[in-house]
């Protein structure tokens, strides 16, 4: 019995692997065009000082993290600490001499009650006590003035993000106006330079795959109406696209257009002699033919094999069965 079996399973083995045909039928498949995009950020915005003067502190530095309002560097300028300094002078002066005005006027107020002085001579010190609180409220409002200056030496970040560049150091001397930081904020996208004969072939909504075959796409969201130097921008939103480096440049394949083409399992195709050949179903079994390969491609999520030359409509192909 033992035997018998052993037997049976060597005729099994002997027996030709199934085979399963294919009817060949031209399908429209999409012709992409490889180039690359670079990660942008979407929002560029400078934090640029507003007073001039030397750089004391810098605090933050590329690659940073950044939120809206933070101080990210800090500008002194000596001239407003010497005009708070001067101010400051002029203030305790002029309160010293409104201390002394206001007790001559008690006291001639006192005396022109036993009429030792006379009304015009009391108007005269009164007069002086308001000249001299007139005079301490407008260096004091000139003081809120340096004041404010002081601080808008404070740098701050015009939105949260990411420090782009920082073209300063400590010590660096700034005008008003000045650069300190560009923040790149408000998300990611690829920003891609087409060339212009296939500009006509795209639509805003297109799916554009994106990397190196890992299943990641993206959306085609802005198209540039300007053409320079023979290209398109275009702008394209990826999911989870990688932000660690602004201005990567990542590999992008394009919609342009679409063909009919054969395609033919890939187990189909055998490589003899350095000819390739393709099993086509006939009336007395399978017969190869010689063919001319294109590209390895996926078509309704299948790998298959594009058939240039040497099959035709309606060939039965035949590979073995996966």
């Amino acid at each position: 019995m033992g035997g018998r079996l052993a037997m049976i399973l060597v005729l099994l083995a002997a027996l030709p692997a199934a085979a399963a045909e294919t009817v060949l039928t031209p399908v429209e498949i999409t012709e992409w065009k490889p180039v690359y995009g670079e990660v942008e950020a979407r929002d560029r915005v400078p934090a640029r000082s507003r007073i001039g003067g030397t750089v004391a502190e810098l605090k933050v530095t590329e690659g940073d993290p950044v939120e809206a309002g933070q101080e990210i560097a800090r500008i002194e300028d000596d001239k407003l600490t010497f005009q708070m300094r001067a101010l400051d002078a002029t203030l305790k002066a002029l309160t010293a001499q409104l201390e002394t005005a206001r007790r001559d006027l008690d006291r001639g107020t006192a005396l022109r009650e036993r009429g030792v002085v006379t009304q015009q001579r009391l108007d005269q010190l009164a007069t002086q006590v308001a000249e001299l609180e007139g005079q301490i409220d407008s260096t004091a409002a000139q003081r809120r003035v340096i004041e404010q200056q002081v601080a808008e030496g404070a740098v701050l970040s015009p939105g949260s993000g990411l420090v782009l560049s920082v073209p300063i150091s400590p010590g660096s001397v700034l005008v008003a106006g000045d650069t300190v930081a560009e923040i790149g904020g408000g998300g990611l996208f690829l920003r891609l330079a087409i060339p212009e004969r296939h500009a006509l072939a795209l639509r805003q909504g297109d799916r554009i795959d994106v990397g190196t075959g890992h299943g990641q796409s993206g959306r085609l969201v802005k198209i540039y109406p300007q053409i320079e130097g023979g290209r398109v921008l275009a702008d394209v939103e990826v999911e989870g696209l990688d932000g660690r480096f602004v201005g990567r440049r990542v590999p992008v394949r394009l919609p342009v257009g679409t063909r009919r083409a054969l395609l033919v399992p890939p187990g189909a195709v055998t490589h003899r002699g350095g000819l390739d050949f393709v099993a086509v179903a006939g009336p007395d079994g399978p017969v190869e033919r010689a063919v001319v390969p294109g590209e390895r491609l996926t078509h309704d999520r299948r790998d298959w094999v594009e058939i240039l030359t040497g099959l035709e409509p309606g060939d039965r192909v035949v590979s073995p069965d996966e």
